[in-house]
Order: C-alpha cells, then sequence, then structure tokens
C-alpha cells in the first residue's frame, strides 16, 4: 500500500471521527388514499411505496481543525449541538489587546 493512500485513509478516519458519515440514508416515501377511521371512513389504504434518500442539512463552513482554521460540510445538527469548534470572528481593522 501506497503512503499516499495510507494518508488518505487517516484523514478520512478523523474526519469520519469529527462529524460523522455525512452520507444520505434510504427510506420510504408513502402514498395513502382514503379517509381515517376516526372521521368516518374506511381506514387509510397506502397506494405507493417508493424509496427515497434522507439528506443531511449540510453547511459549508469554516472549522478549527487540528488549530488550523479550514472549509468542511458539516451537518447543522452538529454545529447546533456545539460539537464544531468554529473560529472566533473579530471585528475588521482592530488589533487584539494583549491578555496579562
Amino acid at each position: 500500500m501506497s503512503t499516499l493512500k495510507k494518508n488518505k485513509r487517516i484523514k478520512r478516519a478523523k474526519q469520519l471521527e469529527a462529524y460523522g458519515e455525512n452520507k444520505p440514508t434510504f427510506g420510504n416515501s408513502i402514498i395513502y388514499r382514503g379517509k381515517a377511521k376516526y372521521l368516518g371512513g374506511n381506514g387509510r389504504k397506502p397506494t405507493g411505496i417508493s424509496r427515497r434518500l434522507f439528506k443531511k442539512n449540510l453547511q459549508k463552513i469554516r472549522v478549527i481543525e487540528d488549530g488550523k482554521v479550514v472549509r468542511r460540510r458539516v451537518p447543522v445538527s452538529l454545529i447546533r449541538s456545539g460539537v464544531i469548534e468554529k473560529p472566533v470572528v473579530r471585528a475588521p481593522f482592530t488589533i487584539d489587546e494583549p491578555q496579562d
């Protein structure tokens, strides 16, 4: 195995560990016909079942990864939960004050 492939796999493994799998998952889309029994109908019957994709809500944002700022496609669920560390944005044309 070449070193290039090995480094690529290591990099991919780090990404999977940090952000999880970003591939869409499969499910079914079910179309119903009829009126529900509690509304006085005969019951709802499925007329069509087709496969569909449930895609993750991916956003392209800047994140801190190994001390560097990089752009990644990250699910919103991870951003909201605070798993993702975003870089600190400061006002333009300002100088950071030294901390004592």
